[in-house]
C-alpha cells in the first residue's frame, strides 16, 4: 500500500500541471482581463486600480482619441501608451504568455500565490480569512448529510416498498428538488425578520461583542448563526445520498450470500452490518471525494451572498468577476490539490473498509 500511496502523490505533480495549464489557456482566450478593467476604471471616475502607478505619470495620460488606438486593449483608446505600458508591467503582462505560466507554476511550488490585483491583499492571506466561513458551512452540513442519509438510506433499503419507504422518498424528493437557495430566502422570510418570526440573525457567522461571551455563549451563537445557512444548505443534499444507500443496501440484499446467512440463522442486523455494510459502502466512500469539495468550495456560493457570508464561494466569483487571475489560479491550485489528496484519501479508505481491496496489485 505504500507504494501505491507514493506513486499517487507523484502522479498529483503532473495532474496539477495539466489543470493549471487547461485553465491558463482558457482564461488568456476570455476578454476583459485584469489591464483591461483598470483602463476601464481609468476611463471612468475610479482610479483605485491604478493607485500604486505614480500621479505624475497619470496626469500624462494623452487626451488624443487617436493615441493608443492601435493598442491590443479595447480600452487603450485616447490612452498614453506610456501609461498602458505601465499597467501591463504592474500586472505582469509585459512578458509572454509562456513566460507568466511558467513563473506562476514555479512560484506555486512553493505555495507563493503573489498578491490579488485589486484587494492589494497576499492570496493566502485571503484565502485564510474566508476559511472560517466555508469549514463551518461544508463541515456541519457534510456531517448532518451523512449522519442522516446513511442511516435512513439503510432503514429504506431494508423497508423497502413499505408505506414507510414512499413517504421518506417523497419528502426527500420534494426536498431535492427545491433551490437550496430558494429555500434560503424562503428560510428568511419565515425566520430571520424578512416577513414574520425574527428568531434567527440575517447576516454573519457571529454576533457583535462574540469575543466578550463566555465558552458556551460563543458556540451558542455560532451555531445560532450557522441554523438557517445549514439548514438551506442540506435539505437537497439528502436526496442523492439517501438514494445512493438505499439502493446499494437493496443490491447486496438480494445477493445469494445475503440468503446464505439468513438461511443460516443469523439475525438480520448481523447480516447488514456485518456482511452487507463493507460492501455496500464502497459506492458511497467513492463519492465522498467530490460531495466534499462541491459542499466546502463551490456549492456554498449562494448561500453565502444570500445569508453574507463572506466565503471562499463569494471570493472565487468576485475573483471571475473581476478578472483577479492571482485569486483565481491560487484557489483553483488550493482546491484542486486538496481534492487529489481527499481522492486519495478515498482510495486508502475503500482497504479499510473492504481489506480484500488491493491496489498495489493493479496500475494507475
Amino acid at each position: 500500500m505504500a507504494a501505491y500511496i507514493a506513486r499517487r502523490l507523484l502522479l498529483i505533480i503532473p495532474t496539477l500541471f495539466g489543470i493549471l495549464l487547461l485553465n491558463f489557456m482558457i482564461i488568456q482566450l476570455a476578454p476583459g482581463g485584469p489591464v483591461e478593467q483598470a483602463l476601464a476604471h481609468m476611463q471612468g471616475i475610479a482610479v483605485d486600480a491604478t493607485s500604486r502607478i505614480g500621479s505624475g505619470e497619470r496626469s500624462d495620460i494623452s487626451a488624443d482619441a487617436s493615441s493608443g488606438s492601435d493598442s491590443k486593449y479595447r480600452g487603450a483608446q485616447g490612452m498614453d501608451p506610456a501609461l498602458v505600458a505601465e499597467i501591463e508591467q504592474l500586472y505582469g503582462f509585459d512578458k509572454p504568455a509562456h513566460e507568466r505560466f511558467l513563473k506562476m507554476v514555479t512560484d506555486y511550488l512553493s505555495f507563493d500565490f503573489g498578491r490579488s490585483f485589486f484587494s492589494d491583499k497576499p492570496v493566502v492571506d485571503l484565502i485564510i480569512e474566508k476559511m472560517p466561513v466555508s469549514i463551518s458551512l461544508g463541515l456541519w452540513t457534510t456531517l448532518i448529510t451523512y449522519l442522516v442519509s446513511i442511516p435512513l438510506g439503510i432503514r429504506k433499503a431494508v423497508k423497502d416498498g413499505t408505506p414507510f419507504d414512499v413517504w421518506t422518498s417523497s419528502f426527500i424528493i420534494v426536498g431535492y428538488a427545491i433551490p437550496n437557495f430558494l429555500f434560503a430566502i424562503l428560510l428568511i422570510v419565515l425566520f430571520a425578520g424578512g416577513t414574520y418570526l425574527e428568531w434567527f440573525p440575517l447576516r454573519g457567522l457571529t454576533s457583535p461583542g462574540w469575543e466578550e461571551m463566555s465558552l458556551f455563549g460563543k458556540i451558542g451563537d455560532y451555531f445560532w448563526h450557522l441554523a438557517l445557512p445549514i439548514l438551506a444548505s442540506v435539505i437537497s443534499s439528502f436526496a442523492t445520498l439517501t438514494m445512493l444507500t438505499k439502493n446499494a443496501f437493496l443490491d447486496e440484499i438480494h445477493k445469494q450470500y445475503v440468503l446464505t446467512a439468513r438461511a443460516k440463522g443469523l439475525k438480520m442486523s448481523d447480516v447488514l452490518y456485518g456482511h452487507v455494510f463493507r460492501n455496500a459502502m464502497l459506492l458511497i466512500i467513492a463519492g465522498m471525494p467530490a460531495a466534499l469539495i462541491g459542499i466546502f468550495f463551490t456549492g456554498s456560493m449562494l448561500i453565502e451572498v444570500i445569508f453574507s457570508l463572506d466565503g471562499l464561494g463569494l471570493l472565487g466569483y468576485e475573483a471571475v468577476i473581476n478578472r483577479d487571475y492571482p485569486v483565481i489560479f491560487g484557489t483553483l491550485y488550493i482546491f484542486t490539490l486538496v481534492g487529489l489528496l481527499l481522492k486519495l484519501v478515498s482510495d486508502v479508505t475503500y482497504t479499510l473498509v473492504d481489506p480484500r481491496i488491493d491496489f498495489e496489485s493493479r496500475d494507475l
